[in-house]
């Protein structure tokens, strides 16, 4: 019951914040899966990606189209993402656990560190700095690093596509939307790559059902809660000030930095 009130808030953040529930996901799941002990971290980060592949593929489906057009041209990024999100994948398998809960900790503190001090997020650069004319697209060499660093986190690349796309002109309504086909095709292979024939000795002995690395309960779980309140709020999404919206998406990635601690 928990997991699947989570998966109402990773639905919720699916929609407003382009997260198709990485962030949230990946606290909540090594909570639940405290019993595996060093390996929790893996398999949250492995089930993080097949949860964030069934909202960001939904919630891309059933965004209009004007909005998706915003892409057009990307193709390249969508497939250096999706090799990145290989790769961290793969590196998953190898990492030692601890290093990897305590990079997600790092990543996030130095993420909303930026975005409070950097001009471009919540206040607009300097005028000799700033984007001119249309707002311009993501640029396709970012693809491998954001793709294996979101993989490897189990974070779906939002947290670093969203700040990037808003720099570039966007609204908080647009980036965030386009956060998440982005986000997709990152997950999509690194979940293919973490239902391989992994073994967690643990698992057994904590009765925790696994495809490779995917704890599939959980996973279900969060996705029950999630994709109705995905459905509704893509139906008839809120009117949030752009400002207001910003500062709702540095707040959320402050909850979750403290609630990885807690579950550290």
């Amino acid at each position: 019951m928990a997991l699947i009130g989570i998966g109402l808030l990773t639905g919720v953040t699916t929609v407003l914040f382009g997260f198709g529930g990485g962030f949230v996901a990946v606290p909540v799941v090594v909570w639940a899966d405290a019993a595996l002990g060093a390996d929790a971290m893996r398999v949250a980060t492995a089930t993080s990606a097949l949860v964030m592949v069934v909202n960001a593929g939904f919630a891309t489906a059933v965004t209009p189209r004007r909005v998706l057009l915003a892409l057009r041209g990307s193709g390249t990024l969508l497939l250096l993402l999706a090799a990145g999100g290989s790769a961290g994948a793969l590196a998953t398998r190898l990492a030692p656990p601890d290093p990897a809960r305590w990079a997600f900790v790092a990543y996030v503190a130095l993420t909303l560190a930026d975005l409070l001090l950097r001009p471009g997020f919540l206040r607009p650069r300097p005028p000799d700095e700033a984007p001119s004319g249309a707002p311009r697209p993501l640029p396709a060499v970012l693809g491998v690093p954001v793709g294996a660093v979101a993989a490897f986190l189990g974070v779906g690349g939002s947290v670093m596509t969203v700040p990037a796309m808003r720099r570039a002109g966007h609204t908080m309504h647009t980036a965030t939307a386009l956060a998440n086909p982005l986000t997709l095709a990152i997950a999509l292979p690194a979940t293919v790559v973490s239902l391989g024939g992994t073994v967690v000795p643990a698992a057994v002995d904590a009765h925790v059902h696994l495809a490779g690395l995917v704890d599939l309960r959980a996973a279900s779980a969060l996705l029950l809660g999630a994709l109705p309140v995905i459905a509704v709020l893509r139906r008839r999404p809120p009117r949030i000030p752009d400002r207001t919206h910003a500062w709702a998406y540095i707040g959320l990635l402050a909850v979750v930095t403290v609630a990885m601690l807690f579950a550290a």
